[in-house]
């Protein structure tokens, strides 16, 4: 029966912080609710006023980014960090190199025009097409003449071992790049010994 009552109570709305309040009860709410509380002017909440600035501060406050520098309001710092904000770090889909999310698309356009040995088809495909160079390659050259029955796996070995460069030139390079750099360090300790003891006359 009190139950019944209890349920049946009329309400009013309290001017402060809009709250259904029972009506027996108004009084003495809106006395400690305008004592205590004042509702934040961002997002309409109650908080104590005691804590409205330290409130205001922790949730509502611009922030700046620590990649870029930009200020934003707190909320949509963690959405800006992860995929909005140009420093971000982002990898290249082709090297898997990490950098900056504002140099990935110069980055890209380079790196995906390199080109690497197809180990079927013994032909340098870029690897921006390498995805749809391997679900199609059918491991024959394509200056081949003939049906891929006609060229055995042996074959296509020995062609790409033909593409390698041989060991002795890597070796005549890495000589000429030492007899050069010989070169250039004495050339420069002899000018450096001749502006110090002054022009030979």
């Amino acid at each position: 029966m009190d139950m019944a009552i209890a349920s049946d109570e009329t309400t009013r709305i309290c001017d402060h912080c809009d709250r259904a309040i029972p009506s027996s009860n108004i009084d003495l709410h809106y006395a400690h609710c305008s004592r205590n509380l004042e509702k934040c002017k961002v997002c309409g909440d109650m908080v104590p006023k005691k804590h409205a600035e330290e409130h205001f501060l922790n949730t509502h406050a611009p922030v700046t980014c620590s990649l870029c520098s930009e200020t934003m309001e707190r909320e949509i710092l963690a959405t800006h960090k992860g995929e909005i904000c140009p420093q971000r770090i982002v990898t290249c889909q082709f090297c898997e190199f990490p950098l900056p999310a504002i140099d990935l698309a110069e980055h890209q356009e380079v790196c995906g025009n390199r080109t690497e040995l197809c180990h079927l088809c013994n032909r340098y495909i870029r690897l921006r097409e390498r995805y749809n160079h391997e679900r199609r390659c059918n491991g024959v050259p394509e200056d081949t003449v003939g049906s891929s029955r006609d060229v055995r796996p042996a074959e296509r070995e020995q062609g790409a071992q033909r593409r390698q460069p041989p060991e002795y030139s890597r070796r005549r390079l890495l000589f000429t790049i030492a007899v050069a750099g010989v070169a250039v360090l004495l050339g420069s300790l002899f000018f450096q010994k001749t502006m110090e003891t002054g022009p030979v006359i």
